[in-house]
């Protein structure tokens, strides 16, 4: 294992006289650094090296790889040889999960300060290159319907996380922050920022020339420069986040939520549950930072629809506002996270209680789905560990600030 063990009491007491909160983020971090935190991702059939030994590249059998591994209820990536990578994001999310544990006062089996310095290290080696500032993207080929992201691209959502991990992790080392502050100029400069009417707009991804807005993209676009703002204090990176929110908020829905895309006809995906828990979280941050109350209409609004609409009153996660399943691990985890961050520490406990009964192996794995029927009884590395584990430990935070 990576982590350095620092006594064998403190894996006891990490285990036996904590919340199973605590012990489950800390077992998904085992888990994970056992492996160093490389494995399967949620759409990674492209780099099945079947699929690399075809004598063509088509885009329609492209599609037929990456969809079918992706959508199969049981796990096929060895029948197709997939890679197993360690995901850019993914990273990110393990170094925000050990600074949150860090934070704490559980006595656990990592030096968490050393571990989180390290994946930090491996985000500024593996950043994309040829850009204006510090990015970074998903580490395998994608296949979309009307393009193709290569892993040398960099998209917003992938660098807002980076950003976010590394202004962490300069709490140990302030250098890290120097290099964070570069991915204003990528979001600026390569990312095209621009005003328009309602507020301003930035693209998903380099070369991105679709007629239709990704709004939770430009919602964590805005949170990079929020958090940035936090640690700089530089007026325009506040001007710019507030400009960006403006278009967001100005897109909301009379039910208080969000369609994944503006216009909403373009996408199959309705007001899912994980994309609406991103721009919620980003509302929360800009409050935060900032003092300024200007969301808090449209924030108690989507908060409410989040809950009602979005969540069971066991604290299952539903797919969208009308689709109760899949149940994705992804969505608990971004629910978690919304109702931490919103002080409801009951109704996010109520969230963490259902997926440790559901989605929890009980060994430190989580699940990707519970469908109607069955169970998609499958482990990824970002999608599932990743993302439960950074939950679980700001939830424990939280919990510990609060006297929990």
């Amino acid at each position: 294992m990576v982590a350095n063990r620092r006594s064998p009491a403190g894996r006891q007491h990490a285990s036996s006289s904590t919340d199973s909160a605590a012990a489950a983020g800390l077992s998904a971090l085992e888990y994970a650094a056992r492996r160093e935190y490389t494995g399967w991702d949620y759409a990674d059939g492209m780099s099945s090296r079947l699929r690399e030994t075809l004598p063509f590249d088509n885009r329609w059998v492209n599609l037929a790889f990456q969809e079918t591994i992706k959508r199969s209820p049981v796990n096929v990536r060895p029948l197709f040889l997939v890679e197993q990578r360690r995901n850019f994001k993914g990273t990110a999310l393990f170094a925000l999960a050990h600074r949150a544990f860090d934070r704490t006062s559980l006595d656990t089996d990592f030096e968490h300060a050393r571990e989180a310095t390290r994946l930090a290290d491996w985000l500024l080696d593996n950043q994309c290159p040829g850009y204006s500032g510090f990015c970074g993207g998903h580490r395998h080929e994608n296949q979309h319907l009307d393009h193709r992201t290569l892993p040398t691209e960099p998209d917003v959502v992938s660098t807002a996380y980076g950003v976010k991990a590394l202004l962490a992790v300069a709490e140990y080392d302030p250098e890290y922050a120097s290099v964070a502050r570069t991915a204003e100029a990528f979001l600026v400069e390569d990312m095209h920022y621009r005003e328009v009417e309602d507020g301003a707009k930035i693209d998903y991804y380099p070369k991105d020339t679709a007629d239709h807005y990704t709004l939770n993209a430009g919602a964590l676009a805005a949170r990079t420069l929020v958090d940035l703002y936090a640690r700089f204090g530089d007026d325009p990176l506040r001007e710019r986040a507030r400009k960006l929110l403006d278009y967001v908020v100005a897109r909301q829905t009379d039910s208080g939520g969000w369609y994944y895309r503006d216009p909403p006809d373009a996408s199959h995906l309705s007001m899912d549950t994980h994309h609406n828990g991103f721009v919620i979280e980003c509302l929360q941050r800009y409050r935060e930072v900032t003092g300024s109350r200007r969301y808090d209409g449209a924030l108690d609004r989507a908060v409410e629809f989040f809950r009602d609409a979005l969540f069971e009153a066991d604290g299952a996660p539903r797919f969208d506002e009308s689709a109760a399943y899949p149940r994705d691990v992804h969505a608990a985890a971004q629910g978690i996270l919304v109702f931490t961050y919103a002080g409801d520490l009951q109704f996010a406990r109520r969230i963490i209680d259902w997926t440790l009964e559901h989605l929890y192996a009980g060994d430190g794995r989580f699940y990707v789905q519970k469908r109607r029927f069955y169970t998609k009884r499958i482990t990824l590395m970002r999608w599932c560990q990743a993302w439960m584990a950074y939950a679980l430990a700001v939830y424990c935070r939280s919990a510990e600030a609060d006297g929990e």
